[in-house]
């Protein structure tokens, strides 16, 4: 390349432009390649080959030079304070030419503005990946799919790092709260309430930059969950209630109403506010389009009339209401049994279980096999919802010790809370304690030992 005549003449001369884009055509290098190796910007080096700029600088020139590795007999004459040979005079009625960006620059300046380290298929993958994560959640749980979700969450972070336009940089903010909502949501059924909330908390500022309303709502519905099972039931009915007031009429309301609001109200003995909490979640369920069958309980969708029904009869559960929490487990039974999800067949069990004995006339064998049951499926690693009411029901059914069906059940339980990740979360999980209106209501309750053969009707479950 030194040995060409046209690019030796043209560095003595100092015609560097001329020199780079000789350069060029005898070599693959790009104008890119080039800017790289003489230090000079792209933008620059363009303007020196169409002659809008000259390189006239005795030091930079040296340096260019010394990076290039240009031979002494092709270099230019370099003394101290030498600047490159005067151009021709412009006649002076001439007006000096405007410098001026060639199309090329244009075009590659918007494409630069335009570019996006990531493509519409690699949003697709996320978003399905996020879709599988809710879909398999009840049957592989928390401790499976956590890592799964963190390296996701991980990727999103790195394509942030880099440049998207305005509408896939809003996708990759929503997948990102999405991801570390659901890693809250892990977080809380594995009983690590900081760590839920920290989650929490990184979600909903996500999704406030991008003003996602209905994640915002569905991250106050976890963070009440969170409160809930660490039993500050104030707390829970507050972290819903500030989700509600988001957008009282929107279908996320109805996860916020009976999981939120109705069971921390059950806890807390407050069975008028309970009651209207189920029937605002009842009424939003019939003037929204919502899913059919039992819902993920870690979807983002609104909840499906099935889930519904299975909080409010948990919220009976803790109001001494029997009857209600038979009528309502009644009405979703064929639903539950049938599902994937060994945890809801669990918890409506142990809701059915809890009724069972907490009328006047309880029916200890029953509730002892339902029990039993639970211990004995193969759900997978245990939740802490899980966790909690088998012990709730262990506790309840104290008074009857002496009885072998409860002797049996309180073996298989200590049995099943021995299990190393059971018995972490029994660490965690807060065993409910009755309080004087509980225990009022308790003895008030209908005699139910048996599920009842006709449903409520929505209406008087209203004003019950």
């Amino acid at each position: 390349m030194w040995r060409d005549p046209e690019i030796v003449t043209a560095l003595t001369a100092w015609e560097f432009g001329a020199a780079f884009r000789k350069i060029r055509q005898i070599t693959p290098l790009s104008q890119d390649d080039l800017a790289a190796l003489t230090g000079l910007s792209q933008s620059y080096l363009s303007a020196l080959e169409s002659g809008n700029r000259r390189l006239t600088n005795a030091e930079r020139i040296k340096g260019v030079l010394g990076r290039l590795g240009v031979p002494p007999y092709a270099a230019p004459t370099l003394v101290p304070g030498a600047v490159a040979p005067l151009a021709p005079a412009a006649p002076t009625e001439v007006l000096p030419e405007a410098v001026w960006e060639s199309p090329v620059d244009v075009a590659r300046r918007l494409n630069t503005t335009t570019a996006s380290n990531t493509d519409p298929t690699t949003l697709l993958v996320l978003k399905e990946g996020i879709s599988d994560v809710v879909e398999r959640y009840e049957t592989e749980g928390p401790y499976r799919l956590a890592g799964e979700v963190l390296k996701l969450r991980c990727y999103t972070d790195e394509l942030l790092e880099g440049r998207q336009p305005p509408r896939q940089r809003e996708t990759l903010f929503k997948l990102a709260a999405q991801a570390s909502g659901l890693l809250g949501y892990m977080a809380v059924n594995a009983g690590r309430e900081a760590l839920a909330e920290a989650y929490c908390t990184e979600a909903e500022d996500l999704a406030t930059h991008i003003g996602d309303r209905e994640l915002i709502m569905w991250i106050h519905g976890t963070r009440s969950l969170n409160a809930y099972y660490a039993g500050r039931y104030d707390e829970a009915v507050a972290r819903a209630d500030a989700g509600v007031a988001l957008d009282p009429g929107h279908p996320q309301a109805i996860r916020l109403q009976v999981n939120g609001r109705a069971r921390a109200l059950g806890k807390l003995g407050d069975a008028a506010d309970a009651e209207r909490a189920i029937a605002a979640a009842e009424d939003l369920s019939q003037h929204h389009q919502v899913p059919n069958g039992l819902t993920s309980c870690i979807s983002f969708a609104p909840y499906a009339m099935a889930r519904t029904l299975a909080n409010a009869a948990t919220a009976h559960v803790a109001l001494c209401s029997p009857k209600w929490v038979l009528a309502y487990a009644n009405q979703i039974d064929e639903l539950v049994e049938h599902s994937d999800s060994a945890w809801s067949r669990a918890l409506v069990r142990l809701d059915v279980a809890t009724a069972l004995i907490t009328g006047d006339r309880p029916d200890i064998e029953q509730a002892m096999m339902l029990g039993r049951q639970v211990l004995r499926a193969d759900g997978g690693a245990p939740i802490r919802s899980v966790v909690q009411r088998a012990g709730d029901l262990h506790r309840i059914a104290a008074p009857w010790h002496d009885v072998p069906a409860v002797r049996e059940y309180g073996d298989a339980l200590r049995e099943w809370q021995a299990a190393p990740q059971a018995r972490a979360l029994v660490k965690s999980a807060k065993i409910s304690r009755p309080t004087q209106q509980t225990e009022q209501m308790r003895r008030a309750a209908d005699a139910a030992h048996h599920r009842p053969g006709s449903l409520p009707s929505q209406s008087s479950a209203q004003h019950h």
